[in-house]
Formats: C-alpha cells, structure tokens, sequence
C-alpha cells in the first residue's frame, strides 16, 4: 500500500483536508455545533422538515409498528407495506406508471445505469453532474462521454457520433454546487431526435420545484413520458431518508431484477418511509413552507446584491458565493463559523479548480434577520 500518511499531509498543504464537524442538535437553523452556537446556511433540508413535529410523531409510530430495523434487502423480507405504499405515493406525486426505493441516491444512481446500459451502449453526461451519475455512467461499461456545463450544442454533437447501442443522456436537474437548473426542455427534446433515453436527477428539486412541490418535470411543465428515468432522493427537501427511481412498469421490474445496489442492499428502516408518507402529505397540501423557502431565496438575493456581493445566476435554494482561492475559502467560512454561522467551504475535486466556493443554502425556516446578519458579515469579509 501507498504512503497514506504523505498524501494526507499532502491534503492538508493544500487546504484540501476535509474534517467532520459534530452537532448536537437536530437539524434545524440554530444548531449546536462543535460546541458552538451557529446558524445554519449549508443544510439541504430546504423546507425545513427534518425536525417538523408531525414527521417526528410518524416516525414514532412507524418505530411503534415495524420496530427500527428492516431485517433484510427487499427482496428477501425487508419489503414492508409502509415501504410499498410510499412507492405507490411516489409514483402517483411524479406522474410515473411505478416507482422504487433505494437506500441512498448514489445507490439509485449506480443502480440505474448498471442495469440498463452495458459495453457497447453510450452515457452522455453533463461535466457538472453529482459524483453519483458520474460514477455510475463510468461503472455501466458504456462509454462515457461528457458534455460542457448546459451545452446542448456540444451534446446535439456528441449524440450524432453514437450510431449503435442504447444512448443514455444524464443530467442533474439543479446542479448541486452551482444552483442552476437543466433545460430540461432542450434535454428532452434532444433525445427524442436521437433517439437516446433521457434521466434526470432531480435531488434538489423535488419537493420545492414545481406544482405543489412535484419537481422538475412540473416547474418545466415536461411530461413524465419525455423524461423516462426520474430520480430524486428523500434526504433533502422532504426531509427524512433515502431515494427512489420513477418510470415504467418494466423499467422498474428491469430494476428489481438486476439493480444490484437494490438487490444487495438492506431495505430503509420501515418507521423512515412512515415519516417520508407524511412529509409528502405536508408538501401537497401545506404550500406555505415552499412559498416561504422562495420567498427567502428572493430577500437573500436582493440583500446580497445591495451589499454589491457576487452571487450566481440561480433561482433556487443554492445560492453560491465563488471566491476562487482554495485557502481564502477556507479562511472566510471558518470566520463565519467563528461569528455564528455554518457555511461550508466547497473546494475540488468536488468542484472545478479555480472556483472554490461558499456554498449557502437557504431553507424556509430561516427569518429575515438571520439573511441580513449572514449578508453583513459575508460584506465585511469578502
């Protein structure tokens, strides 16, 4: 085995050593965190439901009925009926004929592409996409082919080379580290006239996107059959757990027959999809929390364009400050975090070198004054 040692000194000289903070509280605005009072801009609990006091109750209760353990994958008996109602739910919300869970949204990804695709078949991804897609494309056995950030010239291009085997178009919907969002519309359209497939990965969207919080299909107004691969995980927005993966009834079956990060996999604990149904109920029927979340992305905009910061041209709860210099990133969140607030510091591999970054992100449950005291500060070091 390498030096391990050399190379993590080596992390550490370039301000690229990523250390765990400990929290002590629920995720929520106020937190404690390393013994440290701080607000907090870095969670991606985007309407504020990971400690809401009705997903708490059903959390309980599906504990009370199921116990904190599945026991087992799906496909053995860790399948229970919380988790196949929540799948019903799923694919009734999304608009899709069915719809599967999987543990993670990196498993579903993964997943996804290893089921489909295989040697001789074409992956075209968008550069900025999650790690997840990425290493899915790269883990099929289809060649992986990346397009420029948003660049559907590029894509129109690459998809005219690809004459043979299955062609998979992947894309993040909200781009996780710069806020943007896919023109889902030109993705869509593309792929009808290449004859490609088109998955969307909708992790920051679902939940706070569209009608009645729907995601990116109903902010776009795409129809469901456009777009046959739809993913989008439970961990975020809905706050609980988790992810699933919408589409066709065969593509679904496809998927609990070979998807091996769901086959070989211990399913959720029963007691999350109980909290993940009553999450989904607030979401449709409770509009104020993603009124309030926009609401708030508008004010920090607005605040942060008087103190003459440079933000990113994003619409959603993402709202990215880049500063560019690894060390000068680092150095601005810790003073944060040393006057009160939680921003992370984003830095490569993770995103490009050169555009290291606070990542700030907005929840409904923040107030007013917690904007204007993070934009004073951020004003004063920036």
């Amino acid at each position: 085995m390498k030096d391990l040692s050399k190379d993590l000194e080596q992390r550490k000289a370039s301000h690229l050593y990523r250390r765990r903070r400990v929290s002590d509280s629920p995720q929520q605005i106020e937190m404690q965190i390393d013994s440290h009072k701080v607000i907090s801009f870095c969670s991606n609990d985007y309407l504020g439901l990971a400690n809401h006091p009705a997903l708490k109750q059903a959390f309980i209760k599906g504990i009370e009925q199921y116990g904190t353990g599945s026991g087992a994958a799906h496909l053995i008996n860790g399948h229970c009926r919380a988790h196949h109602q929540l799948e019903i739910s799923l694919a009734e919300f999304t608009g899709y004929p069915r719809a599967l869970l999987f543990s993670t949204g990196y498993m579903a990804n993964l997943g996804v592409a290893q089921a489909v695709l295989g040697k001789g078949d074409s992956v075209l991804a968008d550069r900025l996409n999650h790690a997840s897609l990425i290493d899915g494309g790269l883990l099929s056995g289809a060649r992986l082919m990346r397009y420029q950030h948003r660049d559907y010239a590029e894509l129109a291009d690459k998809l005219a080379t690809r004459n043979s085997g299955e062609k998979l178009v992947m894309s993040d919907a909200v781009f996780s580290m710069d806020g943007d969002i896919a023109d889902t519309t030109t993705l869509a359209q593309l792929c009808k006239q290449h004859d490609a497939h088109l998955m969307l990965d909708d992790a920051h969207g679902f939940g706070v996107l569209g009608e009645h919080g729907a995601g990116i299909l109903s902010h776009s107004h795409i129809d469901p059959g456009e777009v046959p691969i739809y993913i989008a995980t439970l961990g975020k927005a809905v706050g609980t757990a988790g992810a699933f993966v919408a589409g066709s009834k065969d593509l679904i079956e496809t998927l609990i027959q070979q998807a091996r990060t769901y086959i070989y996999t211990t399913a959720q604990p029963p007691a999350i999809a109980v909290a993940t149904l009553e999450s989904l109920r607030i979401i449709q029927h409770e509009p104020q929390h993603r009124e309030q979340l926009h609401n708030n992305i508008a004010y920090f905009r607005q605040c942060a364009q008087q103190a003459s910061l440079a933000i990113s041209d994003s619409e959603t709860a993402i709202q990215p400050i880049i500063i560019g210099d690894v060390e000068k990133t680092v150095a601005i969140s810790q003073q944060l975090f040393d006057q009160g607030f939680h921003v992370t510091a984003i830095r490569p591999p993770t995103v490009p070198r050169g555009t290291a970054r606070l990542r700030i992100t907005l929840s409904a449950a923040h107030q007013r004054e917690h904007i204007e005291q993070l934009v004073t500060a951020l004003h004063a070091l920036i």
